[in-house]
């Protein structure tokens, strides 16, 4: 990475989860000011390097979390985000007040205090809904189908439109599947592939919900991480618009169910775990049986970012993290995983 990050002002929401454990690695070594922002209650993964970083336990529902916040920050990283589809259509004031709100407030606050951070949205590719147009990028038309994806959408385009007031610089990275080393989701329906892998490493069978055909963009998290270090640098060329973030790569659901259990065996020196199709409880929703894959070049030729991890290389070094992490219970040890919904 270049220089830019010397001194500067870092707020990073969602500062406990899964796609900050990868963002911290890479701005660790930087002389860069980080504070990481989460809820009460949340775990934060310690950081060994020569970047100062501070924790927050606190509510983005709360709308005095900005206060004497933004105002210190050159570049906001809001990852905080209720993330369950079907959490989110269960109960939608519930998630527009997690998902719409805080960035609302954000916006206010930024306003009302004149300050102008650099704020990179952490979105997602389900935000077009169900498109035939593969790959996609961002030319295809937004018809979210979930209340999930509409929530996101609707958080977006304030963001933009902030951007067109001269509020804030903002730029939305609509991200694929993510996989890769770092903490477990607390959400049953993300992170599918890292639970595959802690069942394989369990010996245990991986089931599929559906036919397993469907074709899914699958994206490591540090590539991930570094799109949103790339879109700060780079603010000017990215604000005020929306981007697709994958590997441009598909692979069927079942096809990567079982590089899964061939690596794991390979690792392990033990024989594959099957991969077999399981029925789902109820029908599966329309957004689980879409076929996606992405067209990042627009980023790519406004950033230079591009995928540095292939799939396979990916899965291996994600299956390396685990086994690590279960040293103490055994050479292939895992944890419980769950199925992977098509």
């Amino acid at each position: 990475m270049s220089d830019f990050w010397a001194d500067k002002r870092v707020l990073i929401t969602g500062g406990a989860g899964y796609l900050a454990y990868s963002l911290l690695n890479l701005l660790k070594d930087r002389a860069a000011s980080i504070v990481r922002l989460d809820r009460p209650g949340a775990v934060f993964f310690p950081v060994h390097g020569s970047a100062c970083v501070t924790d927050a336990q606190l509510d983005v529902r709360d709308e005095g979390v900005w206060e004497n916040r933004v105002e210190h920050a050159d570049v906001v990283f809001h990852l905080a985000a209720q993330t369950s589809a079907a959490k989110a259509d269960a109960d939608p004031e519930a998630d527009w007040a997690i998902n719409v709100a805080p960035v609302s407030a954000l916006i206010e606050t930024c306003r009302r205090v004149r300050a102008i951070p650099t704020v990179l949205f952490a979105g997602t590719a389900t935000e077009c809904g169900l498109t035939d147009r593969l790959p996609a990028d961002e030319t295809v038309p937004d018809r979210p189908v979930t209340t999930y994806d509409r929530h996101k959408l609707m958080a977006e385009r304030e963001l933009e439109q902030a951007d067109r007031a001269g509020i804030i610089r903002a730029a939305t990275l609509r991200l694929c599947n993510l996989y890769g080393p770092g903490p477990r989701s607390s959400n049953a329906d993300r992170g599918i592939l890292n639970r595959m892998i802690r069942r394989a490493l369990s010996g245990e069978p991986l089931t599929i919900y559906g036919t397993g055909q469907y074709m899914r963009d699958y994206l490591f998290v540090e590539d991930a991480a570094r799109a949103f270090l790339a879109a700060a640098e780079n603010a000017e060329q990215v604000r005020g618009a929306h981007f697709v973030i994958g590997s441009g790569t598909g692979y069927a659901i079942q096809q990567a169910l079982e590089l899964i259990a061939r690596h794991v065996a390979d690792r392990c020196a033990t024989l594959p775990v099957p991969v077999v199709h399981v029925d789902p409880p109820a029908p599966l929703a329309p957004i689980e049986k879409r076929n996606f894959v992405a067209a990042p070049a627009l980023f790519r030729r406004r950033t230079g970012w591009r995928v540095q991890t292939d799939f396979a290389t990916g899965i291996l070094r994600t299956i390396d993290y685990y086994v690590h992490a279960a040293n103490d219970r055994g050479p292939c040890g895992g944890g419980p995983g769950g199925r992977s919904s098509a």
